[in-house]
């Protein structure tokens, strides 16, 4: 329930860019998938994505491990618990903005 003051700590601040929560929801519905699922989806270069990883990342929202691919090693991401619960969250309470529920 937003506070009394129209503040909504549902919100994540991070989250209120639309290319990290565009990023976000990608995950939230793919689960852990290669770099380039996720650039392809969103629509962005390798730099501007690794970028926006980063800041997630760094706020604990996503991870990513490098891993073997035949004679090629890719990078593969997903929501940490924590950010699934952030971004669900969130979600949840822009739903209800959007929706006048609150």
């Amino acid at each position: 329930m937003p506070e009394p003051s129209g503040a909504d700590t549902r919100l994540v601040p991070l989250l209120l860019d639309p290319t990290r929560l565009r990023i976000a929801a990608t995950l939230l519905a793919a689960g852990e998938v290669e770099f380039g699922f996720v650039r392809d989806r969103v629509g962005l270069s390798d730099s501007a994505l690794s970028k926006q990883l980063k800041a997630l990342s760094d706020a604990g929202v996503v991870s990513s491990h490098r891993a073997p691919t035949g004679a090629a090693r890719r990078t593969w991401v997903r929501l940490t618990p924590e950010g699934r619960q952030q971004v669900g969250t969130h979600v949840a309470a822009l739903r209800e903005i959007a929706g006048g529920n609150g």
